[in-house]
């Protein structure tokens, strides 16, 4: 059961107003209907007053086609805002020295769908665990033959002197008979104020 309702002229731009309503695209009414609430944004008002008027436009045609619609399980299907005109809508703002700044009125549209179905998110859940109760076989298990059977993993072979390598795990020492760490350790330390006191 699915139900929309549209609040045209709000004042406020439509990129304003897309803010509000990309919070609440998606949810279940109750939540969209909490956040519209405490939302400090001027178009927050008039999406809630939509909201509100597309649940009773739900709840009215269900009466109407005889269904039982609980309100409490809609949620918002699609949300979205159309820009509204501005021809003929400047004004002139008094501005310093004697100039005059042009302002733009915006308008915008608001379009809510409500749907009492299954959202997308719980019919995918759903979809799951029913595949996870019948595991399927897979593509080539269904064309059957030699594509069906397990492939062996390919191992590449050792060479000597990789398996050499790998097993000599002591560090490297160098003509003197020191063992080397790396890089750092075969450069001299830098030169400070302080003398180490050495232990």
């Amino acid at each position: 059961m699915e139900a929309r309702a549209s609040a045209k002229y709000l004042r406020g731009s439509a990129q304003k107003a897309r803010l509000v309503v990309d919070m609440i695209r998606g949810k279940n009414v109750n939540q969209a209907l909490a956040i519209l609430r405490y939302t400090n944004k001027r178009a927050a008002l008039g999406i809630e007053k939509c909201v509100k008027s597309a649940i009773a436009n739900a709840n009215e045609a269900a009466e109407k086609a005889n269904i039982a619609v609980d309100p409490d399980e809609l949620w918002l299907k699609a949300a979205f805002v159309d820009r509204g005109p501005t021809k003929h809508r400047s004004r002139m703002r008094p501005a310093p020295q004697g100039r005059a700044f042009r302002e733009r009125r915006h308008f915008c549209h608001v379009t809510i769908l409500v749907s009492s179905d299954k959202q997308d998110g719980q019919a995918k859940a759903a979809g799951k665990l029913a595949e996870s109760a019948t595991p399927a076989a897979s593509k080539r298990a269904k064309r059957g033959g030699a594509a069906a059977a397990p492939r062996a993993k390919r191992v590449a072979p050792k060479t000597e002197g990789e398996s050499l390598e790998k097993k000599s795990t002591a560090p490297k020492q160098d003509a003197k008979g020191e063992e080397k760490i790396g890089k750092a350790a075969s450069r001299p330390a830098k030169a400070t104020g302080r003398k180490k006191s050495e232990d």
